[in-house]
């Protein structure tokens, strides 16, 4: 079979920087020229690749909708030309980029993978060359079965829209709380091939979604929080909110004028995504009354979706649709394998509910 032929979309990051006396900074044609000189990277069981390099190299902390936008553009110019795409990435905001670009470019039938490093490339002890190297090597292995977007770190394969940063001083930065892993590397690499999407029938190549033209924040509750805070967060122009909110997706229920904030502004037709703080676990407005209450002044449950995940597809779907209504009933639909449906939960939240029933 041909050798397949890997698109790298070198985005800026951490993997590629150079040390300076300003301290690591990205620095164009040093992540080629290091590439160029490590054998590993010319062995035998690398596929073929080619480097776009962004201009300017971006660190991640500096990405915005508009770049999500162009790197959408760049793959789909070149998706005929590929088997599949690595995107080189800072790590601040990788999970929210793999997200986009899970909304954006529908359907997919060739595997896009993120991935970047703690460590610059440059240094003798590094994360990098592991990363990019397993990265490109799954990519050639299986480009032709591993549909979607994904992010790939420190040996573990992660569904991109499930993907969310966990420690800034760790190699294992990355972790999928809520879904499995799509993929594990040691001696061999491990796909669980059930958590795969299939390959989609019909070889059309991706529309891109434009992302970005809505507006869309987010807000985290904290304790002791005043109304006018989250006033200010909802008013006009914005359209769609990510609610952080504790535990099982609660709120104080006991304060009058944080409910009539959300109610009025879902009145308005802000869209208002409740999403849990914690890890791990669900937002289920049905499970206490604290959740019922913002259930009762219009906000949805955006179930186990990531804070990345929940707003990439307010984007998303505030860009596409007009009304309201349907962006709220989708933003409750599993439409890229971004969250679990509520039939589908695991039956521990079911124990809790029969739980509490017995004190109820």
């Amino acid at each position: 079979m041909p050798t397949p032929r890997i698109f790298i979309a070198y985005t800026g990051g951490t993997i590629g920087m150079k040390q300076t006396e300003e301290g690591y900074v990205p620095s164009s044609g040093y992540l080629q020229q290091l590439m160029a000189e490590i054998p590993a990277f010319q062995a035998d069981d690398v596929p073929d690749y080619d480097v776009y390099e962004f201009d300017p190299l971006l660190d991640s902390a500096n990405m915005t909708p508009d770049d999500w936008g162009h790197l959408a553009r760049v793959i789909r110019e070149h998706y005929r030309s590929y088997d599949g795409f690595l995107v080189v990435h800072g790590t601040d905001t990788m999970a929210f980029t793999a997200s986009a670009l899970s909304f954006m470019l529908h359907p997919l039938d060739k595997p896009i993978v993120l991935t970047g490093s703690q460590i610059p490339l440059a240094e003798s002890r590094n994360d990098a060359q592991g990363n990019l190297l397993t990265a490109l090597q799954l990519l050639g292995t299986y480009a032709d079965r591993l549909p979607g977007v994904y992010l790939y770190f420190d040996d573990a394969l992660l569904r991109g829209n499930r993907a969310t940063k966990v420690n800034a001083d760790a190699f294992a930065a990355f972790a999928s709380p809520n879904f499995p892993p799509v993929g594990t590397v040691g001696i061999n690499a491990d796909i669980t091939w059930p958590l795969v999407p299939p390959v989609p029938d019909d070889d059309v190549l991706p529309s891109v979604a434009p992302l970005g033209r809505a507006t869309v924040a987010a807000f985290r509750l904290f304790p002791g929080l005043k109304a006018e805070y989250l006033e200010t967060v909802l008013a006009p122009p914005v359209q769609g909110v990510v609610l952080e909110c504790f535990g099982s997706g609660n709120a104080p229920s006991n304060n009058e004028q944080f409910l009539s904030a959300l109610r009025r502004a879902t009145e308005r037709g802000v869209v208002i995504v409740d999403v849990t703080q914690t890890l791990r676990g669900t937002a289920d407005l049905n499970l206490y009354a604290t959740g019922r209450a913002l259930r009762e002044a219009g906000v949805v449950s955006g179930y186990d979706m990531t804070s990345e995940a929940a707003l990439s597809k307010l984007y998303y779907l505030l860009d596409q649709e007009e009304d309201p209504g349907e962006v709220r009933r989708l933003m409750q639909q599993n439409l890229r394998g971004e969250l679990t449906p509520p039939e589908e939960v695991p039956s521990a939240l079911g124990r809790t509910r029969q739980r509490l029933a017995r004190f109820r």
